[in-house]
């Protein structure tokens, strides 16, 4: 009943997100509600679910707030004018090069094993420049987000930490293998970004009659906001602003202070630095707070959807009946059957229900069958990390897109399918690799 009633819920929300039915927080607030209701828990139960939800995502929140406000502020400072500028300049229009060059900066920027901090650092950075370039900003969030997933197996990422823990491995003993496997992913991937850009740089032809290219000439300014704009710019603070914000991207990755007090502290920073007036403070706040705060609130319903489907107990119940129904001349090959449906598990599973409930069952049934523990992990988690971010339970994707501007469900529809096919292609290198047996 559980499994039946968790996966209609979710199913629900993710057609009628995918199709724009309904807002984000309606369907992540109401729909999971009457899941609730339906499988016999009642309002005060409901409630405790709620509190230990937005438990798991206030961190999020916070540090989405003041993160948005903060690089609102950089961003009126000009502090990204003249990275953009050079990078227009570089490529001149090359929209292939930007895409090859996203997939690199996306990598770099997740060596800290955080998705929020990634897409901090680089949708701010790269936005404008799509933008300018008139790419599709759903391609910077597919090319990030893909790269940021390869970067992900580090044993500080949070899959392969969650792997460990379930095997009872050092994370670093189940990570050595899958370094040659990351180095040939990003390889490929900035293939793929060469790929995109190419059909990126007809569609820009296709729409704009003529190809769109950018030259040196190319002014950064917005000509409808030029004159407010240059009022707000602070080139004389750039290098001041600049080692500002790399204190800030070094003390996340350095992790010893929460996100949101690192942005807190920041933003109380750069704010008097910049616009020593009190009334001009206020507002620049309140020129960022409304994106701020609509997509905290996104992000405060996705807790409450999450903490009612894993208070409830549907998560766990889901995870481990998808296998039962298997006929038992597949069950032998039964991790990379998983494997190779990871990311469309993405859209109905969570992280610590995939791993914490589904790779449990999943091992020790193919081990009886001879193959190796670490084996049926790999398979699990190369075929299942590459949609990371394309799932409506990452709250750091909820925060990419709010940085970015866009719709969940459009965002699926652009990159489903990619990461799917990406995935597919790393479980069968992995096997060639002899990361993966069977």
């Amino acid at each position: 009943m559980l499994s039946i009633v968790g996966f209609i819920t979710i199913m629900t929300i993710v057609i009628l997100l995918i199709k724009g039915k309904v807002s984000p927080i309606i369907g992540l607030v109401i729909i999971p509600i009457l899941g609730a209701l339906a499988t016999g828990f009642g309002f005060e139960e409901i409630g405790l679910f709620f509190n230990d939800g937005i438990d798991s995502v206030m961190g999020i929140v916070i540090m989405f707030i003041f993160a948005i406000l903060y690089f609102g502020v950089m961003q009126d400072t000009g502090l990204f004018d003249p990275i953009i500028n050079k990078m227009v300049k570089l490529c001149r229009g090359n929209v292939v090069a930007v895409a090859a060059g996203t997939v690199v900066i996306g990598a770099i920027a997740h060596f800290d094993g955080s998705g929020a901090s990634t897409f901090l650092i680089t949708i701010p950075a790269l936005l404008p420049l799509y933008q300018r370039l008139k790419m599709s900003p759903y391609l910077l969030l597919l090319l990030v987000g893909t790269s940021a997933s390869i970067i992900n197996m580090v044993p500080w990422g949070g899959p392969l930490g969650r792997t460990a823990a379930v095997l009872g491995v050092d994370p670093n003993i189940l990570w050595r293998p899958l370094i040659p496997l990351q180095i040939i992913a990003i390889l490929l991937l900035i293939l793929l970004g060469v790929l995109l850009g190419i059909r990126e740089k007809r569609r820009i032809s296709r729409y704009y009659g003529t190809e769109y290219a950018a030259t040196e000439e190319m002014s950064y300014e917005r000509s409808d906001s030029q004159e407010e704009n240059a009022n707000l710019r602070r080139p004389k603070l750039l290098w001041l602003n600049l080692m500002l914000t790399m204190g800030l991207v070094a003390l996340l990755v350095w992790g010893l202070i929460p996100a949101g007090f690192v942005f807190m502290i920041g933003l109380s920073i750069a704010l008097p630095l910049n616009y020593p007036k009190v009334d001009i403070q206020m507002e620049r706040i309140r020129a960022h707070a409304p994106n701020a705060l609509l997509m905290a609130s996104i992000i405060l319903a996705a807790g409450s959807f999450l903490g009612i489907l894993s208070g409830t107990g549907m998560l766990d119940s889901l995870a481990v009946d998808l296998v039962t129904f298997l006929p038992n001349s597949v069950v032998p090959y039964l991790h990379l059957i998983i494997g190779a449906l990871g990311v469309p598990f993405e859209l109905i599973l969570n992280t610590d229900a995939y791993y914490f409930a589904l790779l449990p069952v999943v091992e020790q049934i193919v081990t009886g069958f001879g193959v190796d523990a670490a084996s049926a992990a790999y398979a699990m988690m190369i075929g299942n990390i590459i949609g990371t971010f394309i799932s409506p339970f990452s709250p750091a994707l909820w925060l990419a897109l709010g940085l970015a501007g866009l719709e969940m469900g459009k965002h699926i529809r652009y990159s489903f399918f990619w990461m799917w096919a990406f995935s597919l292609v790393l479980i069968v290198i992995a096997i060639v690799m002899g990361i993966i047996t069977f």
